[in-house]
């Protein structure tokens, strides 16, 4: 009995000794706890470079207001539009400025344009921003061009670091026309769609194929074919006429034009990206508050990344949509009429990679300049892999 009488005071010292081991262990294990929450927090901002932080800046607070017009997009139609232009015009940038910047958005269509004269109706003041592809403008700036030569990028991750190795490059050269770029955006792979069957690229021998950009053009007569030059907006009617045989555009773009009523076949060999940037005219954009212009500058970054996970997600549903498939989600699935899709063959894949070292390369420095030929090979080959030889 003593010595059970006896253990008693020793062990409610060990019930307290445990009680606060217990305490202790809990503290350092709260602790570990904070520490592996502010280190996911810190990796998670990495990861994503920072883009959580930048959302949270692209706020502006109070001050004058600003009107801006934006001309980007060839026909409503399109998603590059309605997905991501219209809601942050009408609805994310009027939130995130407190109703201080105003976006005026229209497209090319609404305005009677056909795109080639954006960068020149930005540089009047006519747009504060205008949009198009860069080889629609290359008339006026060659260089723009090399970004998305025909059969230049065969992925749209390199089409990206392509673009973003040559705007600093463009915009130097665009400084003499009084304009800048402030974001790219792509449309879907660029293909062939046909009123005949095409089972590869000697199939297109003879026929009319629309096309848009001199590249494009040095690409189809290379292969034979005879380039035809129609604007977006008229090519459904002339396919549906036999005015072109066969035109080139993205796969969810013709998806969006309703092409699969006017064609069979859709070769889905991507020779372009129809690379598109937005241009600000640089006297408005250097005169803007910087408060402004750094809100501007945020939300287009925010616009750009969108559009080129748009792009990515479209190449696929526009083939998915234009052959009638179910796992057709952004597009309009061609149910009555689908579509035959035709996968390149290795053999083609090698012979656009030889078109574009021997014709589509020279015809461009011959366009552009000598001197963008050194420039093409100091910035852009080391990414694409292909060099331009002097011919």
């Amino acid at each position: 009995m003593g010595s059970i009488h006896g253990h008693g005071p020793m062990h409610s010292g060990a019930s307290a000794q445990s009680r606060e081991w217990h305490a202790l262990r809990k503290g350092e294990t709260m602790q570990r706890l904070s520490r592996l929450r502010i280190v996911f927090a810190l990796g998670v901002i990495l990861a994503f470079g920072g883009s959580a932080l930048s959302l949270q800046a692209a706020t502006l607070g109070p001050g004058p207001k600003v009107s801006v017009s934006l001309v980007a997009q060839s026909i409503p139609t399109l998603l590059q539009y309605a997905k991501i232009e219209v809601p942050y015009a009408n609805e994310i940038i009027p939130q995130r400025s407190n109703g201080r910047v105003e976006i005026k958005l229209s497209t090319w269509s609404e305005m009677n344009l056909t795109g080639t004269e954006i960068i020149r109706l930005t540089r009047q003041g006519q747009v504060e921003i205008g949009g198009a592809p860069l080889t629609y403008v290359a008339g006026d700036v060659p260089l723009l061009d090399a970004a998305d030569l025909a059969g230049l990028n065969p992925t749209l991750a390199q089409t990206r670091q392509v673009m973003n190795a040559l705007t600093p490059v463009a915009n130097k050269e665009l400084e003499r026309f009084g304009v800048k770029i402030i974001g790219s955006f792509p449309f879907p792979a660029q293909v062939f769609y046909c009123r005949a069957p095409v089972k590869d690229l000697a199939d297109l021998k003879g026929r009319k194929i629309r096309t848009f950009g001199t590249s494009l053009n040095d690409l189809v007569a290379a292969l034979g074919a005879q380039p035809v030059s129609i604007t977006f907006a008229e090519v459904y009617t002339s396919l549906e006429r036999g005015v072109a045989d066969c035109g080139i555009t993205g796969t969810g773009s013709g998806n969006a034009a309703k092409w699969f009523e006017v064609t069979t076949h859709m070769y889905t060999l991507p020779v372009g990206w129809s690379l598109g940037a937005y241009y600000a005219n640089l006297a408005w954009w250097n005169k803007l508050a910087p408060d402004v212009r750094q809100f501007l500058m945020e939300i287009f970054k925010e616009i750009e990344d969108k559009q080129w996970e748009l792009g990515a997600e479209l190449t696929q549903d526009g083939i998915d949509c234009n052959a009638g498939r179910p796992s057709c989600r952004l597009g309009t699935p061609d149910t009555e009429s689908p579509m035959t899709e035709v996968q390149p063959t290795e053999d083609d894949k090698v012979r656009l990679r030889k078109i574009l070292e021997e014709a589509v390369l020279p015809g461009w420095v011959k366009r552009c300049g000598a001197r963008c030929g050194n420039i093409y090979n100091e910035v852009l080959a080391p990414i694409t892999g292909v060099k331009y030889v002097a011919r």
